[in-house]
């Protein structure tokens, strides 16, 4: 696949020259025998990347990143000893008379993973250069053999802990031009050394992308393009993992310069927020008991919000649109209808803060809550901590009825419609996710769930995705999981959110509920938070930390949160308002948060398993020859693709702009058009 140099091609885009797309287009539109005559062939390089795996974090990262984004991809375990060998036949061959680079492109753990002077590594090095095979060097040191100088000539060698690294005008040309120039490392736990590099000064033929100041004056590489001997790398001299927003942040342009910003695969930036319980109140925490009275796991509890309950005022309504429209964000209201109805009949018969919540209903995205929020598995028995299933007389679990599930589901959404709220009946969350399996209590689903569903026209209902991260099907639906945000339901001021998170992280000796210490996924903070300054020092910061992980993470799950933290103190806001400031203060404008709505989180992660099982199964064929892209996936499979802004998809009759735009490319789910077998896209020229 022929190219321009890296400066001509703007490091490695999509353009070609003038005679070069003649030539593709004679090779692969209309070939004709004088031409084939006249020049050989223009290369088919597959779009699937080859992986060289040392196990090290580094690949480990790329490789999550391809995964999770749909870029299919070969590993080769350095540590297998059946493993193939690289070799000429491995790496090319050809097609119909045509010659094929089955990968385009490589990630190498280093630049010599299989030693200076191989047999392996020339066959890799002929590869390259051949066909112009983009290399990634995940993770090594500055030295000339990559296009740096020694770290000891001018360069860093240490920490990058807090550091602040700047994209170059180079990488926000580039494969970089959605970030917003700028990018700190993360600074989590002062006690170690998160992450280490080595940041070098450039050589000939070395453009960097990213670097730091040094001492005595300029800057120093972490990350760039080396050009030489024929061959482009993408030497990373910084050590990373999956979980780091330094990695996270940066891992699409990775793949877009590995891929030249053509490949299959598409990603995100998804942030949806859930607010349960609307219309509810929620019961409690008690700093002196340790428990929520009302709820089963406090003595004397029955399932109510017990005294003293936290509910929205009609203050805290006027304060969530106003907020919405500043933030520019919408929240999901996932509203019960009747607990509203019971509160404004417990007081006098008015509301004000339900009336203000529908008066300004159409601000607001709303989801069937179920009209009581009562549990929809099985019939609970709360005589023992914890709950247990209630038998029958012969032992059988006594399962709470069909009909009963379903009028908890119509009743609310004609309750909904009845106020002119606009509500979709395919989207379901339960109360505490229930009629779903919930372990260990309730290993299975209630039988008589999916009836329910069917019957009511839900098609896609919530779990909770600390316990089910996978979407599965539930009869006519499938589910949605959402990620729990540790605001807790039961709080209304930050001094009872860091009075209850004390107990749940702290050990037994510093007074906590020792759950941290049991809890081989939990981890006790070294001393408890100071109630009046915890919530805001500690809890804020890595509650966003951890939303916004998902968020650059290409995950589209929802998280949520409940009605009590819009209330009193609205200690929701704090989180919110930092998750979406350090989000745009690391993207550019051109990629935006994306804020789907449950059905779309659904059809999302439906698209995705189709498309993984057809990648496992061998069934999808890709590949691009001069500025013809190829695909072909089975029968009802969409496949995701990304290509360069002016990419147009063939139609029948003349072709249409593909895709839509996002973090500064093309990029959408697509299928073959009415009577193709295959979809083709037409790469810019220019």
């Amino acid at each position: 696949m022929p190219r321009t140099s890296p400066k001509a091609s703007g490091l490695g885009g999509a353009s070609r020259t003038a005679a070069l797309v003649a030539a593709a287009l004679l090779a692969t539109v209309v070939p004709s025998a004088g031409a084939s005559a006249a020049a050989p062939p223009v290369p088919r390089v597959d779009l699937t990347v080859l992986v060289v795996d040392d196990g090290g974090s580094a690949v480990q990262a790329i490789i999550a990143e391809l995964r999770s984004t749909g870029v299919p991809y070969r590993r080769v375990d350095l540590a297998d000893s059946g493993r193939p060998v690289i070799d000429a036949a491995f790496l090319s061959d050809t097609v119909s008379g045509r010659p094929r680079a089955k990968y385009q492109g490589v990630v190498l753990p280093h630049e010599a993973p299989f030693g200076p002077g191989s047999a392996e590594q020339a066959a890799l090095a002929a590869y390259e250069t051949n066909f112009k095979i983009p290399q990634v060097d995940a993770y090594t040191w500055a030295h000339p053999g990559v296009g740096l100088d020694y770290t000891s000539e001018g360069g860093y060698a240490g920490p990058l802990d807090g550091a602040t690294a700047a994209l170059t005008p180079a990488a926000e040309a580039g494969p970089f031009r959605y970030l917003d120039g700028t990018l700190t490392f993360e600074d989590n736990d002062p006690t170690i050394t998160e992450s280490y590099g080595y940041a070098g000064r450039p050589r000939e033929g070395f453009t960097s992308l990213l670097d730091v100041p040094v001492s005595g004056g300029g800057r120093a590489s972490l990350i760039g393009e080396y050009a030489h001997d024929g061959r482009r790398e993408l030497v990373v001299s910084f050590a990373y993992n999956q979980y780091q927003r330094q990695f996270r942040v940066l891992a699409r342009g990775i793949v877009e310069w590995l891929t030249e910003g053509v490949h299959l695969g598409q990603s995100r930036n998804y942030f949806s927020v859930h607010v349960d319980d609307v219309f509810a109140p929620d019961a409690r925490w008690d700093t002196a008991r340790n428990c929520t009275p009302g709820d089963f796991d406090c003595p004397g509890g029955d399932g109510e919000a017990g005294e003293n309950p936290i509910r929205m005022t009609v203050d805290d309504a006027v304060y969530a649109a106003a907020w919405q429209k500043s933030a520019g964000f919408t929240l999901d209201m996932v509203y019960n209808g009747g607990q509203g109805e019971q509160w404004k009949t417990e007081h006098g018969g008015t509301d004000p803060a339900a009336a203000r919540l529908i008066a300004d209903r159409a601000q607001y995205r709303w989801i069937n809550h179920t009209y009581t929020h009562p549990f929809l598995g099985c019939v609970q028995d709360n005589s023992t901590v914890p709950w247990q299933c209630a038998k029958t007389s012969t032992g059988a679990t006594r399962w709470t009825s069909r009909a009963t599930i379903a009028a908890q589901i119509r009743d609310n959404h004609n309750w909904a419609v009845a106020k002119g709220i606009s509500v979709d009946r395919t989207e379901l969350v339960t109360g505490e996710h229930s009629g779903l399996k919930t372990a260990p209590q309730q290993p299975v689903d209630n039988p008589n769930l999916a009836g329910a569903l069917s019957d009511t026209g839900v098609k896609w209902i919530a779990s909770d995705n600390s316990r089910e991260p996978q979407q599965r099907v539930v009869g006519p639906a499938k589910t949605v999981p959402r990620h729990p945000m540790n605001v807790y339901y039961n709080v209304g001021t930050a001094a009872e959110m860091a009075d209850e998170y004390n107990w749940v992280y702290t050990s037994r000796a510093d007074g906590g509920s020792g759950i941290c210490e049991s809890n081989p996924a939990s981890t006790c903070l070294p001393a408890p938070l100071d109630p009046a300054t915890g919530y805001a020092t500690h809890i804020v910061p890595q509650e966003a930390r951890i939303a916004l992980s998902h968020v650059v993470a290409n995950d589209p799950r929802p998280h949520y949160v409940h009605q009590s933290n819009l209330a009193e103190e609205r200690i929701l806001y704090p989180v919110l308002d930092r998750i979406l400031a350090d989000y745009r203060g690391l993207y550019a404008d051109n990629t935006p948060l994306v804020n789907p709505r449950q059905r779309d989180v659904g059809t999302e992660l439906d698209r995705r398993a189709a498309w993984d099982k057809a990648l496992a199964a061998g069934q999808v064929t890709a590949y691009r020859i001069g500025t013809a892209v190829t695909i072909k996936a089975p029968s009802g499979v969409t496949a995701p693709v990304t290509a360069p802004e002016g990419t147009r998809k063939q139609l029948l009759l003349g072709t249409a702009v593909f895709g839509t735009a996002y973090a500064g490319a093309r990029s959408a789910w697509t299928a073959p058009e009415a009577l193709q077998s295959t979809t083709t896209l037409r790469l810019p020229t220019a």
